[in-house]
């Protein structure tokens, strides 16, 4: 149990820094492309609620958990946490 907690927290920190050395021009993408996802995922279940609410790493392991909730694929799950992580 502990060491798959641990293997979460490094995944999530190397796909958070991995997030922060995209190109400025990906990170717009995957922003507006999270806007236009919104709606169709999160909106059904979900108020909307400003993205400064939580701070990213808790953004990161929110979308960890809808992304199998919600059984999203792996780049809108992507480009959602960009948009939520972004819209502070």
């Amino acid at each position: 149990m502990i060491i798959r907690l641990i293997a979460i927290l490094l995944l999530m920190l190397s796909a958070g820094s991995a997030l922060a050395q995209q190109p400025e021009q990906e990170q717009r993408a995957l922003f507006k492309q999270g806007a236009k996802l919104w709606p169709v995922y999160c909106a059904q279940c979900h108020n909307a609620r400003p993205g400064s609410e939580f701070s990213p790493a808790q953004w990161n392991i929110i979308m960890m958990h809808m992304r199998t909730q919600a059984n999203l694929p792996a780049q809108d799950a992507r480009a959602l946490t960009e948009y939520l992580k972004s819209s502070h």
